[in-house]
């Protein structure tokens, strides 16, 4: 590692929008350089994990490292290849932090599309080289010139720079690793400087404790030197050092400007902070900036279906947040489903995968209620304010929920939505954002093929089923991406369910007073569907405080007392069915109603939610 100075490394990402190709592209990069082996099985090398290769999608952001000769000068070129979907822009900001430049690549079918703008300002943000590259030209519908002319519109890069590539068929690839070494800069660093090195990733290893990707800064690092962490301040041995290509390589040093893994006995899960600052022992530096921590967009309780199973559940979370740290995890209880916690995502996909890897990699069986947001609350009462010691309350747990004489408003998150569509599904796509009481920001043709909408969502409209509803009405031509756009006031209540007048807690939701009456209905005809039926009548109410705004009978079993009546005095038959009447209304009074567990779990599992 000590013949790549810092002048000969180059360290770069792959962004795109989702399934534009940027994996293909990794492939083909990986084995131009020979770090792999040239086979018609190189599909998705860098997408390790069994949920990325099911999906054909990129969930966790994954290096190598790649050595190659142009004009006889040796280089180490450092890639990085991220997700694509909105939902994992957290990975693919973190992995802009160890990279001096980026190749952008852009689909010649498709175009530019809402993630493609996205990934393009984060980058911008970061002032860093940015590459474009025009994938797929080979397909029979590639246009590669309406492709030059929207990144030369939106992206003000001259269309000459584009560099059009099939990355399935290897065509013109090798141009694309000669522009990253012209025009991406090295690292600024000294290996004279004193260590100081970024933890931009982790992962956890049954055997060997936690595996930490790092970026040097500055210094060496080396097996057996001791290094402190800047934010723990605890004190390790480094056991192994090396670069990824893709699988573990292990080196004898690591040097200023490159980019490898160490492994130095962490035990804990937590002791592998992400944005980390690493340094010797005994020669402090000052920290990296560090990132900013992911905010959850979307919450939802994740309980065990056995409650004998909490312990390895919690065991399997805390890993699987470790390699996953844009999860957030608080405590949580409820009355009919025992013990557990609830979590805050970056999205509803985010959500599924990570459900899914707890499923996979630790034979995890879990229940996942109904997604919701965080609502704020802008305190009045005196009382209120000083029990918890500030005015804005955050909300997450409709239980929480204050009464409306001690708010002065209610908040509701919003985000900036963007979507790229093709001009014939606008009048649809209008329709769908005013339905979600959407707000139009701007309205952008791009070419003649595409338009740009700008929209204000509230994020509890977007949360559950627009993405699907958006691709079901343009044909699956549209793409959605979203930015997080801060708190405005709103209209919300929280709506109780009662059976038999009375309220159970775990149905209670927050939602808009205009869409309280149809939400209200469709969870009373869902309840009445679930819940067994008694040998009293169950009266199912929707409420808001103390009126009622939906209401389903569960009707009661019922004996046919009058089958042994025929002809006969009318007033025999009318004695029969008053008894029977004033037993049931007596059952109805003492019974209590209790709902199998079974029952809300196929209530508030959102597998329910059509």
């Amino acid at each position: 590692m000590s013949t790549y100075p810092v002048e000969s490394i180059r360290n770069f990402s792959i962004i795109a929008h989702v399934d534009h190709g940027k994996s293909t592209l990794a492939d083909r990069l990986l084995e131009i350089t020979g770090t792999i082996s040239k086979t018609d099985h190189n599909k998705q090398v860098l997408d390790k994990l069994q949920v990325e290769r099911e999906r054909g999608i990129t969930v966790k952001a994954q290096s190598a490292s790649l050595f190659y000769n142009h004009e006889g000068i040796n280089y180490l070129l450092n890639l990085i290849d991220t997700p694509g979907h909105v939902d994992f822009s957290y990975e693919v900001s973190r992995s802009l932090s160890a990279c001096q430049g980026v190749i952008l690549v852009v689909d010649a079918n498709e175009g530019i599309q809402a993630q493609t703008v996205a990934n393009f300002y984060l980058a911008f943000e970061a002032q860093l080289s940015i590459i474009p590259v025009i994938n797929k030209i080979d397909l029979k519908n590639a246009n590669p010139e309406r492709v030059e002319k929207q990144i030369e519109k939106l992206f003000d890069i001259p269309r000459d720079e584009c560099i059009r590539i099939s990355a399935k068929q290897g065509t013109n690839v090798e141009k694309v690793l000669q522009r990253v070494i012209e025009k991406i800069p090295s690292p600024q660093c000294n290996t004279a400087d004193p260590l100081k090195a970024l933890v931009f990733d982790s992962t956890f290893d049954h055997y060997r404790g936690v595996i930490a990707n790092i970026a040097l800064f500055g210094g060496e690092i080396a097996k057996g030197q001791k290094i402190v962490s800047a934010h723990t301040k605890k004190r390790y041995e480094v056991n192994e050092v090396g670069i990824l290509t893709p699988n573990e390589q292990p080196t004898h040093k690591l040097y200023a400007g490159q980019v490898g893994y160490l492994i130095a006995g962490m035990k804990e899960v937590t002791e592998a902070q992400i944005g980390d600052t690493l340094f010797l022992y005994k020669q402090p530096v000052e920290p990296l900036p560090g990132f900013k921590s992911a905010k959850p967009m979307v919450f939802a309780g994740m309980y065990p279906i056995d409650q004998t199973e909490y312990n390895n559940l919690k065991s399997a979370l805390e890993r699987l947040t470790l390699n996953d740290s844009s999860v957030t995890v608080h405590r949580d209880s409820s009355l009919a489903l025992g013990a557990g916690w609830r979590l805050g995502f970056l999205g509803l996909l985010h959500m599924e995968v990570f459900n899914q890897r707890l499923e996979q990699e630790y034979n995890m069986s879990v229940i996942l209620t109904a997604p919701t947001v965080p609502y704020k609350a802008v305190l009045s009462s005196a009382k209120l304010i000083k029990e918890y010691g500030k005015d804005q309350i955050t909300i997450i747990n409709p239980a929480q929920f204050p009464d409306k004489l001690s708010v002065s408003e209610y908040l509701e998150p919003t985000v900036l939505g963007t979507i790229v569509t093709p001009p014939e599904y606008i009048g649809k796509i209008i329709t769908l954002c005013q339905d979600r009481r959407a707000v139009q920001k701007d309205m952008l043709y791009i070419d003649e093929n595409r338009v740009m909408l700008k929209y204000l969502f509230p994020l509890n409209e977007i949360v559950v089923d627009f993405y699907d509803a958006l691709k079901s009405l343009s044909s699956g031509y549209a793409s959605f991406d979203y930015e997080d756009a801060g708190y405005q006031s709103a209209d919300l209540i929280k709506m109780d369910i009662l059976l038999n007048g009375n309220p159970v807690e775990e149905l209670a939701t927050i939602i808009h007073n205009d869409k309280a009456y149809a939400a209200g209905k469709l969870l009373c005809e869902r309840l009445k569907e679930t819940i067994p039926r008694q040998l009293f009548e169950i009266a199912i109410q929707a409420a808001i405080g103390k009126k009622i705004i939906a209401r389903e009978t569960l009707k009661a079993y019922r004996k046919n007392v009058v089958a042994k009546c025929y002809g006969g005095d009318i007033t025999r038959r009318m004695k029969l069915l008053k008894r029977q009447a004033e037993g049931k209304r007596l059952m109805r009074k003492i019974g209590n109603v209790e709902v199998p567990r079974d029952a809300f779990i196929r209530v508030l599992k959102r597998e329910t939610d059509k």
